[in-house]
């Protein structure tokens, strides 16, 4: 495993890598890995690195130690959420970290341990797949501190949990633990704390070993379906225009005929005429 960039004794992002599976660090374990507003500012360039590096597959976010995240520095909260270049208050730092996450091409798992709040769960909300484990906590709280929350969060939060649920978790500010997370949705699986992080590595490989082509192209697909309102025929046909030039249907069907595991090549997407 190499180390890419070291922690800031102020809090920081950093990223390790395993093979095809790199794992973004929310750093700031003194604070319960708070996000302060260079932190949030740091997640489009890293992102963008990781989304050019093909031998990347899989991208894991967790907290470092106990703790995903505890949301967004609060001593630095107006900001984070206050666009200095337009004036408005639309999200500012948060909006574009989240969604610089909710737009990275490849998949996405948000490991979740110990407490994920306010911003700590707009950051896992950005992520494709939510797994916890069972001593995981989580708190959605803008009520609390008397704050509105930019859009794009509180659209995923709605699409993810129902209108009803997304109100009453917004409302109250109320904590939940994992299972009743799972319950409204918010997660997809809790696991036992002991193992947790040997299962996370193990998934994020095992997604790592499946077709990119294939996995990229399903989420692009998903992701315009639970929006709506986006052309999604015209990404349809571009993913399959794709999968024609590509070798990895090949690949998948030599492999499964063979009976062996499949080593697929596809790493992007190229130009068409």
């Amino acid at each position: 495993m190499s180390v890419e960039q070291q922690p800031d004794l102020t809090g920081s992002l950093r990223v390790e890598r395993s093979g095809a599976v790199a794992t973004l660090y929310i750093d700031n374990p003194r604070r319960r890995n708070a996000v302060s507003k260079d932190m949030w500012g740091q997640f489009a360039t890293l992102l963008y690195t990781l989304a050019e590096d093909d031998s990347v597959r899989v991208l894991v976010v967790r907290g470092a130690g106990e703790n995903f995240s505890a949301g967004a520095d609060i001593s630095d909260l107006r900001a984070i959420l206050h666009d200095a270049e337009s004036g408005r208050h639309d999200g500012g730092h948060v909006s574009a970290g989240e969604n610089a996450l909710a737009a990275f091409p490849k998949p996405t798992i948000a490991a979740i341990d110990g407490y994920c709040v306010g911003g700590g769960w707009q950051i896992a909300g950005a992520c494709d797949i939510r797994i916890a484990s069972e001593r995981a906590h989580f708190g959605i709280t803008p009520s609390k501190i008397g704050i509105v929350y930019p859009t794009s969060g509180i659209e995923r939060l709605v699409r993810l949990v129902g209108p009803g649920v997304a109100k009453q978790l917004l409302f109250s500010a109320d904590f939940i633990d994992a299972d009743e997370a799972k319950n409204v949705g918010l997660v997809g699986s809790v696991l036992p704390v002991q193992g947790f992080w040997e299962w996370i590595e193990k998934y994020a490989q095992h997604l790592a070993g499946r077709s990119a082509l294939s996995i990229q192209a399903m989420k692009a697909i998903v992701d315009a379906i639970a929006v709506g309102g986006i052309d999604l025929e015209e990404i349809n046909a571009y993913w399959q225009q794709q999968m024609d030039v590509s070798d990895d249907p090949t690949t998948g069907i030599t492999a499964f005929l063979e009976k062996r595991a499949p080593e697929f090549t596809w790493n992007r997407t190229v130009a068409l005429d």
